[in-house]
């Protein structure tokens, strides 16, 4: 199985810059990036995050406005907080050199058992098994097996059955991206390619002509509906923006202050601060995990001072690289559109 893994990937594999070499940062930085993420939207992040940070060194010498600002649009911003603050240590703890350790490894923030089995193997050829999401479904598939294979027993099964596959391969990082290859791109979650397939002739789910039931769907999360007013106050050319406090949710990163109503038929901005509101901008529509964000963009002023504490005037453009999530592009962008309409353009 492990010889007919490596002959198909030697053939099939996608040419992602990534793949390039073998160097730890670089197989560490895109290692983080897909988690959650797919390889489509990750690409163009991960040659300009290179580009700007092409050591460890430069990561950890960066200031975190600039890393996020780099991560902007990626999501899941805490993975890069956890970067920036694993590089800082890399630096510190390791003179620059990423571990070649497990247990060194998994003392860096943000980096559990996935990251480090992806980077022993595929940076340092250790024999360790990796197992996300696409080599679960795989070796599930493989074997049979019909319950969910991320939690409890059948976890540890599908752990125990990526270590032997590991150890039966010539090349261990190969194998790992082969794995992973093979679920994103044949053994899908809808509708796998199996006659494209290396592993069809020994696959148990193929046999009994259950492998799209396998593994069994997760319950979905419940979708939370939430609708959010934010200000679009301008001064000239320059418009307020604020940084939101630590919540658990997109902190410290740039956004338009949102509105609320004051109580006494007026509104305000969240630190209180009194505004007028002199019509709809625009609409625009985010998801967040299980979150689905409609956000009414308003036109707005401020008849008194602009708050001080957390936000900053900002041209249009230099909104755009401040540390944001893609929410504050969309507002801007359906503000912009507003605008052209009202113009007649």
């Amino acid at each position: 199985m492990a010889r007919r893994l490596a002959a198909w990937f030697s053939r099939h594999r996608r040419d992602l810059p990534w793949r390039h070499d073998r160097d730890p940062y670089r197989v560490w930085v895109s290692e983080t990036m897909l988690q959650q993420t797919t390889v489509k939207v990750v690409v163009p992040y991960f040659e300009r995050f290179m580009g700007r940070f092409p050591t460890v060194g430069h990561l950890a010498r960066a200031p975190i406005e600039d890393v996020l600002a780099a991560w902007s649009g990626l999501g899941y911003y805490r993975r890069a907080r956890h970067l920036h603050d694993a590089a800082r240590s890399v630096v510190e703890r390791h003179a620059g050199r990423v571990p070649a350790d497990r247990g060194e490894l998994m003392a860096l923030p943000g980096i559990g058992r996935y990251t480090a089995g992806a980077l022993l193997s595929i940076a340092y050829g250790l024999c360790e098994p990796v197992v996300d999401g696409n080599v679960a479904r795989v070796l599930a598939r493989l074997a049979g097996l019909r319950r969910d294979p991320r939690t409890g027993a059948a976890a540890r099964f599908i752990l125990e059955e990526a270590a032997r596959f590991v150890a039966a391969a010539p090349r261990p990082g190969d194998h790992n991206e082969a794995l992973m290859e093979l679920g994103a791109t044949v053994c899908t979650p809808a509708a796998p390619a199996c006659r494209r397939c290396p592993l069809a002739g020994v696959c148990a789910a193929r046999a009994a002509g259950v492998q799209e039931r396998i593994p069994p769907p997760r319950r979905k999360r419940a979708i939370e509906a939430i609708h959010r007013t934010v200000a679009l106050v301008r001064r000239g050319h320059r418009l307020l923006v604020r940084r939101r406090a630590a919540t658990g949710l997109l902190d410290g990163l740039w956004e338009l202050p949102v509105v609320e109503p004051d109580g006494h038929g007026g509104h305000r901005l969240e630190d209180g601060s009194p505004v007028d509101l002199l019509g709809t901008a625009g609409t625009v529509r985010h998801s967040i995990t299980w979150r689905r964000l409609t956000v009414r963009v308003v036109r707005a002023r401020l008849p008194g001072r602009a708050p001080r504490t957390g936000h900053r005037w900002v041209t249009p453009a230099e909104a755009l690289r401040l540390p944001a999530s893609s929410l504050l592009g969309k507002a801007l962008r359906a503000a912009g559109r507003s605008s052209a309409a009202r113009a007649g353009v």
